[in-house]
This record gives structure tokens, C-alpha cells and sequence, in this order.
């Protein structure tokens, strides 16, 4: 199916596997055909050919990460910050 049609992203291969099991591999591959002229066309040209709306893209969820280090790093920055701008000025104008 790949080489009927654009792939971009893994979405795009879910979307692809959801709509070849919804629809079928031969009326996936057909409207591919038709629509492909001299190239691939794109997996929504396809899915609005075939008169399908495929769900919504799983949005891939991150694991929580440990931020002690950055957070101890910025709390330090923020620290020689808040001295600099307490610190009397040495040059006056």
C-alpha cells in the first residue's frame, strides 16, 4: 500500500491501517489508482474519496521525566540573578 500511497508520518500508517481494515485493501488500493495519476496520492485525498472520516490521531503521551536537576539549576540562576540586581552599582550616571 506504501507505494500507492503518501506516507508522511506514523500517523499517517495507523490512519492507513485503520482505513484499510475499515474499507478493504482492494477499495483502498483502487482509489489510490484513481486518484494517483502520474503520482501517490495523499492518505486524506484518499479517505474523502472513499467518503470516510478516519478518527483522530492517538495523542502520544509522555512519561512524566525526574526535572530535580534543571529545577536546582534554574533556582540557582534565578538566585545570582535576584544578588546582581540587589548589588549597588558601581557606575553612576
Amino acid at each position: 500500500m506504501n507505494q500507492l500511497i503518501r506516507i508522511l508520518n506514523d500517523d499517517d500508517r495507523e490512519t492507513l491501517a485503520w482505513l484499510c481494515k475499515h474499507a478493504g485493501d482492494a477499495r483502498v488500493a483502487a482509489a489510490a489508482r484513481h486518484l494517483g495519476g502520474n503520482g501517490k496520492p495523499y492518505l486524506s485525498a484518499v479517505c474523502r474519496y472513499l467518503g470516510v472520516r478516519p478518527p483522530m490521531p492517538r495523542q502520544h503521551i509522555r512519561p512524566i521525566e525526574d526535572c530535580t536537576v534543571g529545577d536546582s539549576h534554574l533556582a540557582k540562576i534565578r538566585q545570582l540573578l535576584a544578588q546582581r540586581s540587589q548589588a549597588p552599582s558601581k557606575h553612576h550616571l
